[in-house]
C-alpha cells in the first residue's frame, strides 16, 4: 500500500491533470531488479508503460497511473504464463526529475520458485511412424525440468496436432491435461483424437484471371488420391507466393465442415499488379551518385513467365541488362533464365566493357537451395587507363597480359559453361539474425568450348549468423576465389581480376585498392582471392543499431597463390538505421597495417582510414 500512495501522491500534486489528461510527464526509463528468469527486454516490451526513445524527433512516451498499476498485475501474469506462479512486484519507485517533466522509473520482483514440468507424455500417437513420433517428441519445445511456460506447452500440442496432419489426419484433435504431483511440479499428457484418415479430393481453383488453371495446378505438390498431408498444403502455398503473380493465395479443404475420406481442396488466389516499374537515385561514397531504373513484367506473354529490363548510371559501373524467365521447364522445379547485357565497370587501372548474355537451368527442389548450369558467351573489352599506360614499369606485365600496346586495349570472346550451388537458411536476405549461407561458382572457359580467353575459375562464399538474445548477432563471412590460366595469364581478360576493399570486404581501404601492386604503386588485379570478416552487430535504439567489426583478406598475382601471413586488416565501428528497404549504413574502417607504396588517385597514399556510407548489411 505505501507503493500504491507514493504513486497517488504523484498524480494528486499540481502536475496531476497534466499526468493523466495531458500527457506531459514522460517516462524517461523503466529498469527492473531481481529479473532472471526472463528477458528483461521482453518484460519490458508486455507493458503498456513504456521508455520514451532518447532521440529528440521520436515518439515520447507518457506516464499515466491507471496504466501503470495494470501493469504491476500484467507484470504478475506475465510470469505465472512462464510457469512462476508465485512472482510478484515487491516494490517499485517513479520518480520524478528536478523539472518536474519527467520520470524514471523502477520494479523490485521477487520471481519465487517456479512450477517445473515433472513428465511429458504421449497418448494415441500410434498413427504417426516411429520415427517421426520420436522426431515430436524431440522437437517438443516444452522440455522435462523446466518451467511450465503456457505458450510453450500451446506450441507442443499445436506440434503434435500438424504432424497428424501430416500423416493422413487432417481432423486431428489433441488434448494437453496436466496435474500436480506437488506444489511445484506439473505432470503434462498430450492425448490425441486422430479421427478419420483421408485422402487428397479433386481440386477447384477460384480468383485467377490473367493466370490459367494449367500454371496453378502445376505448382500443387499433391495429387488427387495423395494422403493428406498439411505439409503439401503449406508447400502448395509457398510455390504459389514463390512465383510473385499472386498478392493472395490460400489452399484449404473445399467443404471444411464435412469430415469425409477424401477431402476436396480449394486453391483460393487473388492476383498482384504483373507489371512492376522501379526507379532509385542514391549516393555512396564510393559509387558517389547512382541511378537505377527497372521494369519486371510477370506473366509476360503468360504461363508465368517474366521479363525484365534493368539500367544503371555510377561512377564505378554502368549499362543495360535484359533478363527472362521460363519457369516450368521439363519438370516443376526446373527453370530456364536468359540473360543479355552491355556493361561498362571502370577500375583505377583500367575500364571495361563486357556484352553478351548467358543462358541456365536452374533447379530450386526447396526455396532455400538451388543449383544451375549455364552458358555463357560475351566479348570483352578493356582500355588501360592513360596513367598506367604511360608507366614505363608497367610496359612488359601488360604487354603479357594481352595488351596492345599501341592501342592500349585487351579485346577477346569469353566461351565458357559454369556451374552454381546455393544454399541459404538466413532468416532475412538483406538483415539475417540467425541461420547460414553458402555458395560456390564454377567457371570453365576456352578449351573445347571455343573463345579467346582460356581459364577455371574456382569461389565460395561461407556466411553465418548467430543471434545472442533479442539484440545482439555475431555475423561472420568467409570467401575464397580463384582463377587459373591455361597457356599463360594472356588468357584470362582484366576484367575477370579479384580486387579487395571497399564497403562490402576489407573496409579500411577503398574499392579496388587491395590488390597486387606495380612497381610505381598502382593496383592491377590479381588471381586468386581469401577475404573474412567478423561484425558483432547490437540493436541499440528503435531503429538505430551498432556494429564492431574485423575484417581480413588480400589479393594475390597467381592463381592458389593465397598466404595467410601475408593478409591485410581493418577494424572499425559503424552505425545502422534501419529503413523499408534495409538498414542504411555508415562504417568507419581503419587499417591496421597499411599497404605501403598503394597509388591513389595518382598520389600516395598516406590516410589510413576509410568511411562507407550505403544500403544493406555489408554481408
Amino acid at each position: 500500500m505505501r507503493q500504491l500512495a507514493a504513486v497517488l501522491l504523484l498524480c494528486l500534486a499540481p502536475l496531476t491533470i497534466a499526468c493523466q489528461e495531458e500527457g506531459t510527464i514522460t517516462v524517461r526509463s523503466i529498469r527492473f531488479e531481481g529479473v532472471h528468469a526472463v528477458p528483461s527486454s521482453r518484460l519490458a516490451q508486455a507493458l503498456a508503460t513504456r521508455a520514451s526513445s532518447k532521440l529528440p524527433w521520436a515518439r515520447k512516451r507518457y506516464f499515466d497511473r491507471s496504466r501503470f498499476d495494470a501493469d504491476v498485475k500484467r507484470i504478475q501474469a506475465f510470469y505465472a504464463d512462464r510457469g512462476y506462479p508465485n512472482a510478484r512486484v515487491t516494490s517499485f519507485d517513479v520518480k520524478l526529475n528536478g523539472r518536474q517533466d519527467a520520470v524514471d522509473v523502477s520494479l523490485v520482483i521477487s520471481e519465487g520458485e517456479p512450477i517445473r514440468v515433472s513428465s511429458l507424455e504421449f497418448a494415441g500417437f500410434e498413427g504417426i511412424p516411429p520415427g517421426h513420433f520420436e522426431t515430436l517428441q524431440q522437437r517438443a519445445p516444452l522440455k522435462v525440468g523446466a518451467p511450465r511456460d503456457r505458450q510453450l506447452a500451446l506450441s507442443t500440442q499445436e506440434l503434435a496436432v500438424n504432424e497428424l496432419r501430416d500423416h493422413g489426419f487432417p481432423y486431428a484433435k489433441v488434448t494437453l491435461q496436466e496435474t500436480n504431483p506437488s506444489a511445484n511440479e506439473a505432470a503434462l499428457t498430450l492425448t490425441a483424437d486422430p479421427g478419420t484418415q483421408a485422402v487428397f479430393g479433386p481440386v477447384t481453383i477460384d480468383g485467377n484471371t490473367s493466370v490459367s488453371d494449367n500454371v496453378i495446378r502445376r505448382e500443387l505438390a499433391f495429387s488427387p488420391g495423395d494422403l493428406y498431408r498439411l505439409s503439401l498444403v503449406q508447400d502448395t502455398q509457398r510455390r504459389l507466393y514463390r512465383m510473385e503473380l499472386f498478392q493472395f493465395a490460400t489452399v484449404a479443404p473445399a467443404n471444411p465442415e464435412e469430415k469425409a475420406a477424401e477431402i476436396p481442396t480449394r486453391v483460393t488466389v487473388a492476383e498482384g499488379k504483373h507489371q512492376r516499374v522501379r526507379f532509385g537515385v542514391g549516393y555512396g561514397t564510393e559509387e558517389k551518385a547512382r541511378i537505377d531504373a527497372e521494369y519486371h513484367h510477370l506473366n509476360f506473354l503468360g504461363g508465368a513467365r517474366s521479363a525484365g529490363l534493368h539500367a544503371r548510371w555510377s561512377s564505378l559501373d554502368r549499362g543495360l541488362r535484359l533478363d527472362f524467365t521460363q519457369p516450368y521447364v521439363f519438370r516443376p522445379h526446373f527453370s530456364l533464365n536468359t540473360e543479355a547485357q552491355q556493361w561498362y565497370t571502370n577500375t583505377p587501372a583500367y575500364q571495361s566493357t563486357t556484352t553478351g548474355g548467358k543462358i541456365a537451368l536452374t533447379y530450386r527442389a526447396k526455396a532455400n537451395m538451388s543449383w544451375s548450369v549455364s552458358m555463357t558467351s560475351e566479348r570483352d573489352g578493356s582500355t588501360i587507363s592513360p596513367d598506367v599506360l604511360s608507366d614505363p614499369t608497367l610496359r612488359n606485365n601488360l604487354i603479357a597480359l594481352g595488351l596492345n600496346p599501341t592501342t592500349g586495349q585487351q579485346n577477346g570472346t569469353i566461351d565458357a559453361v559454369g556451374f552454381d550451388f546455393q544454399r541459404s537458411t538466413a532468416s532475412n536476405a538483406f538483415d539475417a539474425h540467425h541461420g547460414y549461407q553458402i555458395t560456390l561458382h564454377i567457371d570453365e572457359a576456352g578449351g573445347p568450348f571455343g573463345g579467346s580467353f582460356s581459364y577455371t575459375a574456382l569461389s565460395g562464399d561461407v556466411r553465418h549468423y548467430l543471434g545472442l538474445g533479442d539484440r545482439l548477432v555475431i555475423a561472420s563471412r568467409l570467401q575464397s576465389s580463384s582463377i587459373a590460366p591455361r597457356g599463360g595469364d594472356i588468357n584470362v581478360p582484366f576484367s575477370k581480376k579479384y580486387f579487395l576493399g571497399g564497403a562490402t570486404s576489407i573496409r579500411g581501404w577503398g574499392r579496388y585498392e587491395v590488390s597486387p601492386l606495380s612497381d610505381s604503386g598502382l593496383p592491377l588485379g590479381g588471381n586468386s582471392l581469401l577475404a573474412a570478416s567478423v561484425e558483432l552487430r547490437a540493436n541499440l535504439l528503435e531503429k538505430f543499431g551498432g556494429v564492431l567489426f574485423v575484417d581480413g583478406g588480400n589479393v594475390w598475382a597467381n592463381a592458389g597463390g593465397i598466404r595467410l601471413d601475408d593478409l591485410r586488416y581493418a577494424v572499425g565501428p559503424g552505425l545502422r538505421y534501419q529503413t523499408p528497404v534495409g538498414p542504411l549504413r555508415f562504417d568507419f574502417g581503419y587499417q591496421l597495417n597499411p599497404i605501403p607504396n598503394l597509388v591513389v588517385n595518382g598520389a600516395p597514399e598516406t590516410r589510413h582510414w576509410r568511411i562507407h556510407i550505403s544500403i544493406g548489411q555489408a554481408f
